[in-house]
């Protein structure tokens, strides 16, 4: 059975960087896709990025390009998303999503069936 966890949240203020981490455990294969999704208040869950484990092209949701990167660790079973320049509005619970294989609809929650509990972010002054 696979196991997100995710650590890394927590207070910051406008312009700091955070960087969460989601650890997996149960993966057999590389053939195996990871996301970040996030969700504010009173809002549908969001997609922030994902990327196949095997890997090739991360895949950024236009929005958050240039502030936000995936990546992950292989010997540590672990994927990040790098976070700078953080504004009041990244304000939100982070999620991490798993799934065996790659979807082409990767930027869908229902597209993964492995969750973390999810991480708050919050940035304030």
């Amino acid at each position: 059975q696979v196991q997100l966890v995710e650590s890394g949240g927590g207070l910051v203020s406008p312009g700091d960087s955070l960087r969460l981490s989601c650890e997996i455990s149960g993966r057999e294969s590389n053939n195996f896709g990871v996301a970040w999704f996030r969700q504010a208040p009173g809002k549908e869950r969001e997609f922030v990025a994902a990327m196949r484990w095997s890997g090739g092209a991360p895949r950024v949701e236009d929005s958050f390009k240039g502030r936000f990167a995936i990546s992950r660790d292989n010997a540590k079973n672990t994927a990040f998303l790098q976070m700078n320049s953080l504004k009041s509005e990244d304000t939100a619970v982070y999620y991490c999503a798993a799934r065996t294989g790659w979807h082409v609809w990767y930027h869908l929650p229902s597209s993964y069936n492995y969750w973390g509990q999810g991480t708050q972010v919050t940035v304030s002054s």
